[in-house]
């Protein structure tokens, strides 16, 4: 299985994607629920974070990622 973050990267830098298509799914640290956000709404990948808004999330706590609905990527 592929890395979450090479994956995230493939999506923003591969001309054959559409970033719109996508959605990711984390569990939020305070509510401990599966949270969703569009992937048009990270404003970067850093490290082992990524910058959505005000916040800065791991990206262990991604659990997976969408396409149009269908998950292409899970963690175990």
């Amino acid at each position: 299985m592929i890395p979450v973050k090479d994956l995230l990267n493939k999506i923003k830098w591969d001309k054959k994607e559409n970033p719109e298509d996508y959605s990711i799914h984390y569990i939020d640290r305070i509510t401990q629920k599966l949270k969703k956000i569009a992937y048009t709404d990270i404003i970067s990948i850093e490290g082992n974070f990524m910058l959505v808004g005000e916040s800065e999330i791991p990206l262990h706590r991604i659990k997976q990622v969408r396409k149009k609905g269908q998950v292409i990527w899970q963690r175990r």
